[in-house]
């Protein structure tokens, strides 16, 4: 019977790493001691030349005994065994250096104190025990770290076979973060830092951390020489104006481009090979945030209730963070989605519990067209701040869905800005969209009513009710203010995601048409604007963010192809990775968005925030409309309902007609089916349809 064969040995360098904290603190002291001993006899040795004067065992013992006594005190109290091998720095180098020049003084002083003793001791052995104890014990450590990460002690194994196969990287950036990169990509084993590249010309051919340096004129050189594959950035100081400078110039060359992690994951030792980012789509606009002015943070927040409707959603779970970083007293979380309350809460509920915070964090189901639910929160916590995100956002489904759309986007907004009322809310802030102005579809004609609506309110000194048939003028207290901007980057429905899946699936990326544009802003600074806005406001404000530049979204794509390290594939160039298909405008979709109904706008205390003028309907005069409208949703007459909004809302044009998509069809087997249908289910996946 064959004995089974046996498991090959397990590496040595791993049988270390495997050790306990305390043998590994152990063999650290022994290794200490049989060092300061090497580099004491070697300093007699080097000054005397002469081996028979040196008496370790004799008359010198109580030298070689004072060594490690002095030493190794020292050694612990500067944190020398707290560091870890693997992970060792510039800080660890120089600690080192403090502790041995501080106990090569110390035996110094062992020595001059002891003079009795008969046996040559020469002064100068000091200084010679001094730089051969640094280059002993500094030295080890360094050969351990570079065993640890680079392998070389390893024959079975050298580093140019070991790191033959993996992926070349160079880094932008050879300042202390491009440092900590490439030792941490080292220790990952799964790329090989090949270069550093860097705008200072004074480092430019010149060599750091064992990588040469090149200049941002010398990418071709640099690729040629080293063959790097990537590149990753390391410039987490850098302005996104900065950022957006090097991202334009790298895309020329046929190279993907990262972005490092944090640097505390790095400094934790905790980054991997799958920490490494893709560029975040902000830093391709190029726009530096302003920094945010405290007392309009905090106005509407500190110590206050504050509730967010749509909390679970990209604009609302951001503003919910952005409370809980403004000390409220209270914040209440107001959702109709079941999962995202649960994701948004549960996220909150760790900060709050992690950072110690004094507040009160409270989750509410619910949903913006339920008013008893929503006057019954209100009163109950006694709400001071409103921020009423919650709507149906995405055109072409709103388009499909108008009667929906209207009933969440207007009357959801009536019926909570009706119960700030009712509970005596202070502050109610509206979050709108710039799909408001001049609207081709029902998303943004239902948004723009919504604003109607609070405009009209903000006039009146009492308000008479929509739909609470018995209720008299409720006394208005409360301060209503709308802030309108345009898309959010990585929000839910952004094509940034989209384009990214596309890309990573071959293509095509598919864009409605070639001159489509659109303004973007990074979610955090949209919420920031949001909240400042609203401390601003004086009742029936309608606020602009300015969001800079409108970008071409074909631009877009083709940038996020390059710097995916693809080649585009057109009719000049049919050989490229990913084509850039034009699939059409959508239902209600518009080619470029605006920010102002009317002709102009003032600017505020705040440089990114601007107050927009525009006409409105008076109270007495939106009512009515806003019952007929609802009484022509409930039947379904979407021709009433288109009429009613181009009647309302200013500068209102569809892009078709409403009644083309949702008018009722009599097939010849006697069932209704939505006009609608048509457009999105095919012909033989309608139910009881008939086959040719």
């Amino acid at each position: 019977m064959k004995s089974p064969l046996k498991e090959p040995s397990q590496p040595f360098r791993q049988r270390l790493l495997d050790l306990s904290h305390g043998h590994k603190r152990l063999i650290q002291v022994g290794v200490d001691v049989l060092l300061v001993w090497l580099a004491l006899w070697l300093a007699f040795y080097l000054r005397l030349e002469d081996m028979s004067v040196i008496q370790p065992f004799g008359g010198h013992a109580w030298l070689f005994l004072s060594a490690p006594i002095v030493a190794l005190p020292i050694f612990v109290r500067l944190g020398m065994y707290r560091a870890v091998m693997r992970y060792l720095g510039n800080e660890a180098l120089l600690t080192i250096a403090k502790a041995v020049s501080l106990s090569a003084l110390l035996l110094g002083l062992v020595v001059i104190l002891h003079t009795h003793t008969t046996l040559l001791i020469p002064r100068s052995m000091i200084f010679n025990y001094w730089g051969l104890s640094l280059l002993l014990i500094g030295g080890l450590r360094l050969a351990m770290r570079q065993y640890f990460t680079g392998d070389w002690f390893n024959l079975r194994d050298l580093p140019f076979r070991r790191q033959g196969g993996l992926p070349r990287v160079a880094i932008y950036g050879a300042g202390s973060a491009g440092n900590q990169l490439a030792h941490a990509l080292l220790m990952g084993h799964a790329l090989r830092p090949v270069a550093f590249v860097d705008d200072d010309p004074h480092l430019a051919g010149r060599t750091i951390a064992g990588l040469p340096v090149y200049g941002p004129g010398d990418l071709p050189r640099l690729l040629k020489e080293t063959g790097a594959a990537q590149i990753v950035l390391a410039i987490p100081s850098a302005s996104r104006s900065r950022r957006r400078e090097i991202l334009e110039m790298l895309q020329v060359h046929p190279l993907p481009v990262r972005s490092m992690p944090s640097i505390a994951k790095l400094a934790c030792g905790r980054f991997t090979v799958n920490d490494l980012q893709e560029v975040d789509i902000a830093d391709l606009l190029g726009r530096d945030a302003v920094p945010a002015q405290p007392e309009l943070q905090e106005r509407c927040i500190r110590d206050q209730v504050v509730m967010v409707t749509g909390a679970g959603g990209s604009i609302g779970a951001e503003l919910c963070r952005q409370i809980l970083a403004n000390g409220p007293a209270t914040l209440i979380l107001f959702e109709h989605s079941e999962y995202n309350l649960y994701s948004i809460h549960g996220e909150l509920e760790q900060r709050v519990r992690q950072d110690g915070l004094a507040l009160s964090l409270v989750p509410v189901l619910g949903s913006v067209r339920h008013s008893p639910r929503l006057l019954e929160t209100l009163r109950h916590w006694g709400v001071d701040t409103l921020y009423h995100a919650a709507a149906y956002k995405h055109v072409p489904l709103v388009e499909l869905n108008v009667s929906e759309g209207v009933l969440n986007n207007t009357f959801g907004t009536l019926r909570t800005a009706q119960a700030a009322l009712r509970a005596g809310v202070r502050n109610f802030v509206l979050i709108s969209t710039d799909k408001a102005v001049r609207p081709t579809n029902a998303m943004g004609g239902s948004k723009r009513l919504a604003e109607m609506v609070l405009q009209a309110f903000s006039r009146e000194r009492e308000v008479e009710l929509f739909d609470e048939p018995g209720l008299p003028p409720q006394p208005n207290r409360t301060r209503f203010t709308m802030v309108r901007f345009g898309n959010v980057l990585g929000s839910s429905g952004s094509v940034i995601p989209l384009f990214r899946e596309q890309i990573r699936r071959g293509g095509p990326i598919t864009v409605t048409h070639p001159e489509i544009t659109r303004y973007f802003m990074t979610i955090p600074e949209a919420a920031q604007l949001v909240i400042q806005a609203g401390a601003m406001g004086e009742g029936g404000d309608v606020f602009v963010l300015d969001m800079g530049e409108p970008v071409r979204i074909r631009d877009l794509a083709q940038k996020m192809v390059h710097l995916s390290g693809l080649s585009l594939r057109t009719e000049s160039a049919p050989d490229g990775d990913i084509e850039i298909r034009f699939v059409g405008l959508r239902p209600g979709e518009k080619l470029y968005e605006e920010l102002l109904i009317g002709d102009g706008a003032t600017p505020t205390s705040h440089s990114r925030i601007l107050r927009a003028h525009e006409e409105h309907l008076p109270w007495r005069e939106l009512k009515p409309r806003l019952e007929a409208l609802l009484a022509a949703l409930e039947t379904d007459d979407f021709p009433r309902i288109r009429e009613l909004l181009q009647g309302t809302v200013k500068g209102y044009r569809p892009s078709a007609e409403l009644s083309e998509r949702h008018p009722q069809e009599q097939p010849d087997d006697g069932h209704t089916v939505p006009a609608w249908m048509h457009l999105v289910v095919p012909q033989e996946a309608r139910p009881n349809s008939k086959k040719s």
